[in-house]
Parts: C-alpha cells; structure tokens; sequence
C-alpha cells in the first residue's frame, strides 16, 4: 500500500529542489515491490528511531523502513484552473496524489527571479489555494446541476445526501475556503469521494528559507507549516549519515529537515506503523490508514494473508525490546492472540498466521 504526496507551488520557489533532496533518500530498488514508476516520484523511505532498535535489540541481519511517495509537480501559475501554463496537467497530477505540500519562497535572491517579482509566501499560498478552489468550484457546480435533474419528484436517500454535501462545500469554495474546512459526517464524507476533489486533500506548507529569513512569517500562522532551508538540506543529503550530523553540529542546522517534513507528510496523511520479524531475521515497517483492522494489514504484505487470515500474534515495539527476545516475552505472556476484528495500533509487533 502506497500513499503519495504531491509537491506543489508557484515557478521558482524549490520546488525540484526540494524533491531530489528528498530522493537522494530513497529506499532500495529491491525493498520496495514496484518500485519500476515515473521518474518525477521518489520513493522515500521514513525515519523511525523504533525500527532501529529493534533490528538493534533482535540482532536483525536487514531491517527494511516503510515508505512514502513524494511526487513533483509542475509549477503552477494563476490561471491554471483555466488551462493557463500547464494548468489542467497540473490539476491532473495533484488529483492523483494523497495528499499536498505546498513550498512557498521566502528569501530574496536576485539571480532567482520570483513569478510575481516580490517575495510573499503567504500570496503565494492564496494563489494556489485560489486556483484549486476554482477548479473544485467547476467541478461541484456541475455535479450540483446534474444532482438537482436527478432529484426532481421522487428521489433515492443518496442522490438526495451527496446533493446536499455538494451544496454546503460550494458555500465554503464560494467564502474561497477550502473543502476540507467544511463540516461533513462520515456518511457525507464517503459520498464526496466520487468528486475527487482538490481542496479535501490534507495539506502541509513548507517555508523556504535561508539563513536570513525572518524567523517566522504569517505563512506559520497556517496549520501544518513547516520551515525548510532547502538549499542547505539538498546539499547535505549527498553527503554520509556521519557526514552530515558532523556539519549540523558545526553550524548549528539541528536536525534535519527533510526528515521533519517526511514525518510530519506521514502524520498529515493519519497513518500508523506496525512491523514485522521474519524467518530469515529481517524486520519491516509496513505503513496502513488509522483504523485498519488485522486482516487489512496482512494484506499489506500480501493478498493471500487477509484472504486467509486466521489470526495474529501481537507485541507492543517496546515491550518486545524490554524483554529483549521474544522467546522472553512469551514467557511473560505479553505477546497476544488477536483475531479478525482487532484494530491495529501504531508499534504493533506482528506475525500473521492464515491459510494458504
């Protein structure tokens, strides 16, 4: 199971800069199953402290993270909604992604000319959002016009439900809010997912500073928000692991920012992390959506496993390297039988049993 998210923003702001600092920290072509995919996304692996203690405690000969798409995308400009530059590209690519990350210039630098040709990254954010705002105003306009034929005389409960979700996201679109913002019960939500909307994806904003940025802007007013020197990050990625945590320490840059922002993409799109310890002593991160019960999560691993799915044998991560083996931790009966109906938890430690 893989979820992506879409790198966006005006020309120039770092975009691809941004990008191919994240993809200098890629998985292994042979850890991630089809992995053979388009050269604008990058298949980034996720920092997690708990994974390396756990190869470390269980004396694992490969541990293999789970991972995160990052997709870069075309530059935007005003009018895309229109067709404007490669406006309907644009949109098409971001109705593709789980999520977005919105990269927003704040530093001056005359050698890199700005789309507007004046440094604002929060009119830089409205004019994005606006332009996705448009675009879902046409698209929920039309299915409004299309619902209201419908629904003359009698009408089933579900045409009547999404018309009526469809008209309380045009008041919001209308207010140049976005559709994520507006107020919908589960059942509404599910209906709305057939609109593939832009706007209701989860979004993050990345500041792209330098050393002579403010040290906040009204952009961190904004949820999600994250401050990023991408230039600086794009050239310690080259560098080792030791390398660069010597660099940091040198000038103060503490800890990474690209790992920041992965992490937080990962908590953006309410996903959680179990693990597994195989046969051959490798240990695997393995990534599902919040609320995944046990079967859904063996299928992350594999088809037949959920298909078959019987039950499974589950360890909280540090209760596993507290008792330092898991023959231990039988033995203190923490490892429990849970069937098809359990809800996994973020560091469950798992073996699957099923039918072949």
């Amino acid at each position: 199971m893989s979820f992506s998210i879409g790198i966006v923003g005006l020309p120039n702001v770092g975009k691809s800069t941004l990008f191919q600092a994240l993809t200098k920290k890629q998985v292994d072509a042979q850890n991630y199953p089809f992995c053979t995919i388009d050269p604008n996304v990058g298949v980034v692996k996720v920092p997690d402290k708990r994974l390396d203690k756990l190869a470390e405690t269980l004396q694992a000969t490969q541990k293999i993270p789970t991972a995160i798409e990052f997709v870069d995308i075309a530059g935007l400009v005003k009018g895309a909604s229109q067709g404007e530059g490669l406006g309907n590209k644009f949109l098409a690519n971001i109705r593709e992604v789980d999520a977005i990350c919105q990269v927003a210039r704040d530093f001056e630098n005359k050698d890199i000319v700005h789309v507007n040709n004046k440094i604002d990254p929060i009119d830089d954010a409205r004019t994005i959002n606006l332009e996705l705002i448009l675009a879902d105003m046409e698209t929920v306009d039309k299915r409004i016009a299309k619902l209201k034929k419908q629904s003359r005389g009698d009408c089933d409960k579900k045409i009547a439900k999404l018309l009526a979700a469809c008209e309380k996201i045009d008041r919001i679109l209308k207010d140049e809010k976005l559709a994520i913002e507006t107020d919908l019960d589960e059942d509404e939500k599910n209906l709305i997912k057939e609109l593939n909307l832009l706007t209701i994806k989860p979004m993050i904003y990345v500041r792209n500073i330098n050393e002579k940025s403010e040290v906040s802007s009204e952009l961190n007013n904004k949820k999600n928000t994250i401050d990023i020197n991408i230039k600086l990050e794009a050239d310690l990625s080259g560098l080792s692991i030791d390398e660069e945590s010597e660099y940091r320490k040198e000038i103060g840059a503490g800890e990474s920012g690209l790992d920041k922002l992965i992490l937080a993409s990962y908590k953006l799109l309410d996903l959680v992390t179990f693990y597994t310890a195989s046969f051959k002593n490798i240990n695997q991160a393995w990534t599902i959506k919040r609320g995944s019960k046990a079967p859904q999560a063996a299928g992350t691993i594999h088809n037949d496993f959920e298909q078959g799915f019987i039950r499974a044998e589950i360890i909280n991560w540090q209760d596993l390297i507290n008792c330092k083996s898991e023959t231990v931790a039988r033995e203190k009966g923490l490892i429990r039988v849970e069937g098809k109906e359990y809800i996994m938890q973020d560091g469950d430690v798992c073996h699957f049993l099923f039918n072949k």
